[in-house]
C-alpha cells in the first residue's frame, strides 16, 4: 500500500530533477529502466501463440500490466504497467535533453540502451521474451530530425490508450482527443524505440514525418538482423503501435502482418500541408490586414505612401567589442567596432538576410539587434519589415508583433504576455485561449520587435522576471522583456530589438546573434530620397540643387528624419519664393515650428500659443530627463497645451491595452520625433526662469570629462547653443516674449566659458561635439577662438565621423593658421570628406584605412585630378604600420600596385620615376595574424617587402603567436637581400625548429645593417644553435642576439660561445634555456659577460 501510494505521488508531481541526476550518474545500468517483470513464466523460449481472442486479450492486459522500475528520489517502485513506464522514460529523455549538453547525456543514454544487451542479460529470468535492439542515436540525430517538421514537439508524453475489438481478431485505437497531452517546448527530434513483448506482441514507436514505412536499409544492423528472423515458423506477430503524433496516440494488435501493412499504410501521416486551427488562421489573417493597412504610409508633415519614400539604407552587419575598464560595469559594456567604409560596404546586407543567422539551433530564442543614431531610421525599417510580412514576405514567421517601447514601458503600466501578443494590435473575436496556446506550442513561428530600446532602461538595474507564471501573470514590460531575453518565456521565439549604438543594450541583453548597423544614407541615397519627396511637385529640380548648395544641411540629409525635415523647410522656402536655406540645424526647426505654429495666429493667439508652446518644451525635459518621450494623457498640464501638441503634430496619441472589457480605454501621447523632443529641450533651458544663466553650461556635453549626464538627448546641447545667438532672430521671437537684456546675458556666460575652456584636454568625442557646438552659434569669435586653440595632431583613431561632423571639422580647420596632422583610421568616414580634408592646404599629413586611401586615390586619377592626386599622396602616412588582419596584408600589396600605377603622376611632376612617400618612408612593419593566418600572410607579404627600401623593423612577435614555423622562416630567409635596410629582425614565437634556424642562417649575412635578432621561444636545438654559431663572425652589424627559451643544451650554448669570442662587435648574447644546467651557463657568463644569465 505504501508503495502504491509512493507511485501515485508521483505521477501526480514532477520528477525532482536530483532524481534523474541521481539515477544518471548511479551505478545502476539505464537498460534495468526497460526489463520486465512478469509475475508468471511463458513456458519455452520461443513462446506460446494463440489465436484465441480471449487468450490474446488476456495477454495483453498481462503485458499492459507489467511493472518497470522508476525512482521518486527514495528508492526505485514499480510502475502499473509498460505505458507507464514508457511515460517515466519519456519524462527521463526529456530532462536529459533539456540539458546544455544535450548531446553527450543522449548520447550516454541512447548508445547504452541497446535492448539486445537486456535480452542476453535477462535470457534465464525471462526466457519468453525476444527484445529487439532500438534505433540508435546515429539514426534519432539525423533521420528523424530530418523527416520531422519544425513545428512539431521533440516527443509528447506517452497515455494510456483504450482498446477497441474490431470482431475480426484485431485491436484498433480509438483517438484520444479527450486525452490532453503534455507537449515540451522540445522540438526537431522524436525518440523511436521498438520492443517485442511476451506471446509474440510488440510494442513500436512509429516516427512522425515519414512519407512511407521504414525500410530495411534505413535501420541499424541490429534492426535488419531481427526482421530476418521473423522467418521463424509460427503464427505472425501481433503489433502494437504507439503513433506519437500530434498529440493522440493509437493501438492497433493485428495477427495477421498483411492486414497490419494494411492499416499502417493508412496511419503514414498525409503529405498535404499542416491546417493551422480555424481560429489561428483567422487572427493571422487579420494580424496581417492590421499592419497592411497600418504600415502602409507614413506620418509626416503629410501623409506619404511608404512604398514610394522608401529607400534602404545601408545594412551593415557589425560586431561589438567589450569596453575595458577597472571596475565590473566598465567590463560589461560592449561598444561597436568601427571600421573603414570598404569594410562597411563589404559588410552590408540586404533588408530580406536580417532574419538570417547560420549555424544556429532552432531551439533557443534568437536575438537580432539593430542599432543606429537617432533619425537614423531605425523605426521606418521596422515599418517596412512589418508590411513585408503582411504582404508574404518573412514567411518563416505566423506572428509579428511590433511594439514601441517608448508607448508601453510607462512605470505604472502593467500586462501579461498573452494581453500584450493579443489586446495591443487586434483582439480576436473568439478562441483567445487557442492561439495563445498555439503560439506557446510554436514560438519559433513568433516575431516580437521591440522598437527604441532607449525607452526601456533607466538609470536602474534592469530587473529579473520574477512572476512565477510569467505568461499569464501581470508584470511590468522590463520583467516580461527580461523573461523574454533569460527564455523563461516564449523559447525559441525570435527577438528583434532596436537601439542606439550607446544604449548599453549589451548589460541587459547577454547574448546577441546578430548585430546590424543602419549606416546612414549615402550622397546618392540623399539625392534619390530628395528627388522622390519632390517627385510630384513643381519644385523638384530646384529643390534638390537648392539643398546640395548648402552644404551643412545636406550633410545632415544622411540621417532619413533630418533629410525629411530639410526638404518640409525647402519646400516652404520655395513656396514663398525665398531663394536661400538656413545655415544651421537650430535655424532650420525654428523656422519648421514657426511655419507649423505661428504662420496664420492672429494677435489674441499669440500670447496662447507661446504659453502652450513653454509648457509642451517643461514636458519635453522633464520627459527627457528620465529617458522618457511618452506619457499617460491624462498628465498633460491643461486641455489646451493638449489640443495645441496633437493638432500640430508635436504629440501623437496611441491607447493602452485594456486588461478587461469593463475597463475604461486609456490614451498616452508620445513626441512625434525624437529631434523635436530635442529643440524643446533646449528651447525650455533657455526659457526657464528658475535656471541661472550661468546654470545653462552644464547642460553641454563637453563641460565634464565624468560621464554624461544628459547625453541621451544628443541634439539638444547643439540647439541650446544655437538658440543662445539666435534670440535676435524674429523667428526666435514669435515663439517666445523673453528680453532682449537676458538673452544677452546668456550669450556672454557662453563666451566666457568657452574662453576659459582647456580644449586640448578634451577626448575626439568631446571635441567634436564641442566644434558642432560653436558652428551652431555661427559667431565668427567663437569659430575663430577654437579654430586658434586646436591641437596639431588630431586624432580621430576609432571614432565614427559623420558627415555633418567631417563638414564641421572642415570648416574651422580650414579658418586656422595652424598646421595639422589627421589620424582617421576606422573611423568610417566616407570618400567625399575624406577628399575634403586632405585637400585642405594646413592638413600637411593625414593617415586614413588604406583601403579607403587608395580608392581615392584611383578616384582622383579616373577624374584626372592629378594636382590633388599628387598632394594627396605626399600627404599620406603609414609608418608605422600593423597588420592584423589578410585584409590589412591585401591593402598593403594595393598600395604597392598603386604605385605602380602612378603614370599620371609622374608626367605632371615631371619625373622620370615616382615613389609614394609613404612607401618610400616605411621603417616599422608588425605582423600579428596570428596562428590561423599567419603562415598564409607571410607568404602574402614577403612578396611585396622589396618594395620598402627604408624598412629598419620588421617584427612578427605577437602575443597570439603567428606560428610561421620553418616554411614561413624560409620564404622571408629569401628575400632579405632585399632589405638592406633593414636593423630589427624579430621572429619570436614562431614555431621555428633547427631546419628553418639553418636556412635563415643562410641568409643572415645578407642583412647588412642588422643590430639586433630575436628568436625567443622558438623550438631550436643544437644543430639550429651551430649553424647560428657559424655565422655569427660574419655579421659584423650585429649588436644583440636572443636564443633564450629554446631547446638548446649545454653542447649549443657552448658553440655559441665560442663563435662569440670571434665576435668584438656583438654586445648581448641571451640564451637562457631550461634545457641548459645553471651551473654551465653561469661558467659560461663568467668567461664572456655578454652572456646573459
Amino acid at each position: 500500500m505504501e508503495v502504491r501510494t509512493k507511485r501515485q505521488t508521483m505521477d501526480s508531481v514532477f520528477v525532482p530533477e536530483n532524481g534523474y541526476l541521481d539515477l544518471l550518474h548511479s551505478d545502476i545500468d539505464p537498460l534495468h529502466l526497460c526489463t520486465f517483470f512478469d509475475p508468471k513464466s511463458s513456458g519455452d523460449e520461443e513462446g506460446d501463440f494463440s489465436t484465441d481472442l480471449e487468450v490474446e486479450a488476456s495477454n495483453y492486459e498481462q503485458l499492459n500490466n507489467v511493472d518497470f522500475p522508476y525512482e521518486n528520489g527514495d528508492g526505485f517502485f514499480p510502475c502499473c504497467n509498460t505505458t507507464d513506464a514508457y511515460a517515466k522514460i519519456a519524462e527521463l529523455v526529456e530532462y536529459v535533453l533539456k540539458d546544455q549538453q544535450e548531446k553527450q547525456v543522449e548520447d550516454i543514454f541512447a548508445g547504452n540502451l541497446i535492448l539486445d544487451d537486456i535480452a542476453a542479460e535477462n535470457t534465464e529470468i525471462f526466457p519468453d521474451i525476444k527484445i529487439q535492439s532500438c534505433l540508435k542515436r546515429t539514426f534519432l540525430g539525423s533521420a528523424a530530425e530530418s523527416y520531422c517538421d519544425a513545428s512539431e514537439p521533440k516527443y509528447k508524453k506517452i497515455v494510456e490508450v483504450p482498446a477497441a475489438s474490431a470482431g475480426n481478431g484485431s485491436f484498433f485505437a480509438m483517438p484520444l482527443n479527450s486525452h490532453p497531452v503534455s507537449c515540451t517546448s522540445l522540438t526537431n527530434q522524436q525518440m523511436s524505440c521498438s520492443v517485442p513483448a511476451a506471446h509474440g506482441l510488440e510494442r513500436s514507436f512509429i516516427i512522425p514525418g515519414l512519407s512511407e514505412p521504414l525500410t530495411t536499409e534505413c535501420q541499424p544492423v541490429s534492426v535488419k538482423g531481427y526482421q530476418e528472423n521473423l522467418s521463424l515458423a509460427g503464427p505472425p506477430q501481433q503489433i502494437f503501435n504507439f503513433v506519437l503524433e500530434n498529440g493522440t496516440s493509437d493501438v492497433i494488435v493485428y495477427p495477421d502482418l498483411e492486414k497490419f501493412q494494411e492499416v499502417q499504410d493508412s496511419l503514414i501521416p498525409s503529405e498535404e500541408p499542416f491546417k493551422r486551427p480555424e481560429q489561428v488562421e483567422t487572427f493571422c489573417s487579420s494580424l496581417k490586414d492590421y499592419f497592411r493597412d497600418t504600415c502602409k504610409s507614413v506620418t509626416m508633415e503629410r501623409e506619404v505612401n511608404l512604398d514610394h519614400l522608401f529607400i534602404d539604407g545601408t545594412l551593415v552587419q557589425s560586431h561589438t567589442e567589450t569596453k575595458t575598464g577597472k571596475n565590473s560595469a566598465k567590463a560589461m559594456e560592449k561598444e561597436l567596432v568601427t571600421c573603414s567604409l570598404q569594410e562597411k560596404e563589404k559588410t552590408a546586407i540586404d533588408r530580406s538576410q536580417i532574419f538570417q543567422i547560420p549555424q544556429r539551433k532552432d531551439l533557443e530564442t534568437k536575438v537580432i539587434v539593430v542599432l543606429g543614431k537617432a533619425g537614423m531610421g531605425k523605426s521606418i525599417l521596422i515599418q517596412k519589415i512589418c508590411q513585408d510580412w503582411s504582404n508574404g514576405e518573412f514567411s518563416q514567421f505566423e506572428f509579428v508583433f511590433w511594439f514601441d517601447c517608448k508607448q508601453i514601458s510607462l512605470p505604472e503600466k502593467q500586462y501579461s504576455l498573452k494581453q500584450l501578443l493579443l489586446e495591443f494590435f487586434i483582439k480576436p473575436q473568439e478562441g483567445s485561449k487557442e492561439i495563445f496556446e498555439y503560439m506557446l506550442q510554436n514560438p519559433d513561428k513568433v516575431l516580437l520587435i521591440f522598437d527604441g530600446f532607449k525607452g526601456l532602461h533607466d538609470h536602474e538595474n534592469f530587473p529579473r522576471c520574477s512572476a512565477s507564471q510569467p505568461e499569464k501573470d501581470l508584470c511590468s514590460i522590463k520583467e516580461l522583456l527580461s523573461g523574454l531575453i533569460q527564455k523563461k518565456i516564449l523559447n525559441g521565439c525570435t527577438l528583434l530589438f532596436t537601439a542606439r549604438p550607446k544604449d548599453k543594450l549589451y548589460q541587459y541583453v547577454s547574448k546577441v546573434d546578430k548585430t546590424i548597423e543602419i549606416a546612414g544614407f549615402s550622397p546618392q541615397q540623399r539625392e534619390l530620397y530628395i528627388t522622390k519627396y519632390f517627385e510630384e511637385s513643381l519644385y523638384c529640380d530646384s529643390a534638390l540643387k537648392l539643398i546640395k548648395e548648402c552644404e551643412y544641411l545636406f550633410s545632415h540629409c544622411y540621417s532619413p528624419v533630418l533629410c525629411r525635415f530639410v526638404c518640409f523647410l525647402c519646400e516652404t522656402v520655395l513656396e514663398m519664393g525665398e531663394k536661400s536655406l538656413p545655415s544651421t540645424l537650430t535655424e532650420v526647426f525654428l523656422k519648421f515650428f514657426q511655419q507649423k505654429i505661428m504662420l496664420m495666429q492672429t494677435d489674441v493667439t499669440t500670447t496662447q500659443n507661446q504659453e502652450s508652446l513653454a509648457t509642451l518644451a517643461r514636458v519635453a525635459w522633464c520627459l527627457g530627463e528620465k529617458h522618457q518621450s511618452a506619457m499617460k494623457s491624462d498628465l498633460i498640464p491643461s486641455k489646451e497645451v493638449k489640443e495645441f501638441a496633437l493638432k500640430y503634430g508635436v504629440f501623437l496619441p496611441f491607447a493602452f491595452p485594456r486588461h478587461s472589457d469593463s475597463e475604461e480605454e486609456e490614451f498616452g501621447s508620445t513626441f512625434s520625433d525624437f529631434v523635436i523632443q530635442n529643440f524643446l529641450c533646449a528651447l525650455h533651458l533657455l526659457l526657464a526662469e528658475e535656471l541661472k544663466d550661468k546654470n545653462l553650461t552644464k547642460y553641454l556635453s563637453f563641460l565634464s570629462k565624468k560621464k554624461k549626464p544628459y547625453n541621451w538627448l544628443d541634439l539638444m546641447p547643439r540647439f541650446l547653443a544655437g538658440l543662445m545667438f539666435l534670440q535676435d532672430d524674429p523667428y526666435f521671437c514669435s515663439l517666445s516674449n523673453e528680453e532682449a537684456k537676458q538673452s544677452t546675458k546668456k550669450q556672454k556666460t557662453f563666451l566666457k566659458y568657452i574662453r576659459r575652456l582647456q580644449i586640448n584636454t578634451l577626448c575626439p568625442e568631446r571635441l567634436l561635439e564641442l566644434l558642432c557646438c560653436v558652428y551652431e552659434t555661427q559667431n565668427n569669435y567663437l569659430l575663430q577662438h577654437v579654430a586658434l586653440r586646436l591641437e596639431p595632431e588630431l586624432s580621430f583613431l576609432g571614432i565614427v565621423l559623420t558627415p555633418p561632423d567631417v563638414h564641421v571639422l572642415h570648416s574651422i580647420l580650414k579658418r586656422s593658421r595652424k598646421e595639422f596632422s589627421l589620424d582617421l583610421r576606422n573611423s568610417s568616414i566616407d570618400m567625399q570628406g575624406l577628399q575634403a580634408l586632405v585637400s585642405l592646404r594646413n592638413v600637411t599629413s593625414f593617415r586614413a584605412s588604406l583601403s579607403d586611401t587608395v580608392r581615392l586615390w584611383k578616384s582622383l586619377e579616373q577624374t584626372k585630378d592629378y594636382e590633388l592626386l599628387k598632394a594627396s599622396t605626399e600627404k599620406f602616412v603609414l609608418d608605422p604600420f600593423k597588420a592584423k588582419t589578410m585584409k590589412d596584408i591585401s591593402d598593403l600589396s594595393d598600395l604597392v600596385e598603386m604605385q605602380k600605377m602612378m603614370n599620371c603622376v609622374q608626367e605632371a611632376s615631371g619625373c622620370t620615376s615616382y615613389e609614394i612617400p609613404a612607401i618610400r618612408n616605411l621603417r616599422k612593419l608588425e605582423f600579428a595574424l596570428g596562428p590561423a593566418c599567419g603562415l598564409q600572410g607571410l607568404l602574402k607579404l614577403v612578396k611585396i617587402l622589396a618594395a620598402f627600401p627604408s624598412l629598419q623593423h620588421l617584427d612578427l612577435d605577437a602575443l597570439s603567436e603567428n606560428g610561421i614555423g620553418d616554411e614561413g622562416a624560409k620564404s622571408l630567409s629569401e628575400v632579405f637581400p632585399t632589405l638592406t635596410s633593414l636593423e630589427t629582425l624579430n621572429l619570436s614565437q614562431n614555431k621555428i625548429t633547427d631546419l628553418g634556424a639553418e636556412n635563415l642562417a643562410t641568409a643572415l649575412p645578407s642583412l647588412s645593417s642588422l643590430k639586433t635578432l630575436s628568436l625567443y621561444n622558438n623550438n631550436i636545438c643544437d644543430f639550429g644553435a651551430e649553424n647560428l654559431a657559424k655565422i655569427l663572425p660574419t655579421m659584423t652589424s650585429l649588436r644583440v642576439l636572443d636564443v633564450q627559451y629554446n631547446k638548446i643544451t649545454g653542447v649549443g650554448a657552448q658553440q655559441l660561445t665560442d663563435s662569440l669570442r670571434k665576435c668584438p662587435h656583438m654586445k648581448s648574447l641571451v640564451m637562457w634555456n631550461p634545457t641548459i644546467p645553471y651551473g654551465v651557463l653561469e661558467h659560461l657568463h663568467q668567461l664572456d659577460s655578454r652572456i646573459s644569465v
